[in-house]
């Protein structure tokens, strides 16, 4: 199986440019007939200027996608599908926090895995929905984790994914994610891939509303000006409205 992103990422369609020539030479040609049709020759020279100019113009945008398709790397970024010894220690991580935050019995540690892997489940197809692209779950890229990948264009997005019973996100648990997309990056710059790094930090909550408004007031930009990607993005999902959408009517 060829397992470069090339296959699943989603570029941008040819209907940037059919649409926006559409729009401008049906009513130029209309036009066009109609001073032919009145022999007002002046009219119709510059309007058959105008659609040569138009055409040129559009085709030279269809052509700069064309190479800007071309140069991206998508063949050069392979990925593998992470161990089940990784996704399971960091599992364990994830569920070992929250056992501690909910103060429960170690008893219930079977029922907070379940629930923690269907809220990454349920977060990653909302994901998909809103973004309308294939995402990758659960692999390594540059020998490192993720929850989650998305490819658009020349951008690799890289999701990190939490789960929060309270009203604050863990300073080392940034950091981690920082370290993890540095890496990756500076893996884009030895092999010489010419790509973009994006981080999505998801942030699944089961919060009150006055809690999930401390926690957004948290989130200062301050916490996240070490981020070394050009661009990060925090999206909050809701676990109660995640079930809603997905599990029940």
């Amino acid at each position: 199986m060829e397992t470069s992103f090339e296959k699943f990422a989603r570029r941008e369609s040819g209907l940037s440019v059919v649409v926006p020539a559409t729009l401008v030479l049906v009513p130029l040609l209309a036009l066009l007939i109609l001073s032919a049709i009145r022999n007002d020759w002046f009219v119709f020279g510059l309007v058959l200027f105008s659609i040569a100019a138009a055409s040129v113009s559009f085709i030279a945008a269809g052509v700069s996608k064309q190479r800007d398709s071309a140069r991206f790397d998508h063949k050069r970024i392979d990925w593998v599908t992470s161990e089940p010894e990784v996704q399971r220690q960091n599992l364990n991580i994830e569920v070992a926090q929250l056992l501690k935050i909910l103060d429960v019995e170690p008893t219930q540690l079977g029922d907070l895995q379940s629930a923690y892997i269907v809220a990454e489940d349920l977060a990653i197809r909302q994901i998909q929905q809103e973004e309308n692209v294939p995402i990758l779950r659960h692999v390594t890229i540059g020998k490192t984790p993720f929850d989650a990948i998305l490819v658009r264009n020349d951008i690799v997005c890289c999701i990190d994914i939490s789960f929060l019973v309270a009203p604050e996100l863990r300073q080392d648990k940034i950091d981690a994610m920082f370290r993890k997309v540095a890496t990756v990056k500076q893996h884009f710059d030895r092999e010489g891939i010419k790509m973009r790094l994006r981080l999505m930090t998801v942030l699944i909550t089961q919060l009150t509303a006055e809690d999930d408004q401390k926690l957004r007031s948290a989130l200062g930009k301050n916490r996240f000006e070490a981020t070394p990607v050009d661009s990060l993005e925090i999206r909050f999902l809701d676990f109660e409205s995640l079930q809603r959408i997905y599990v029940t009517d």
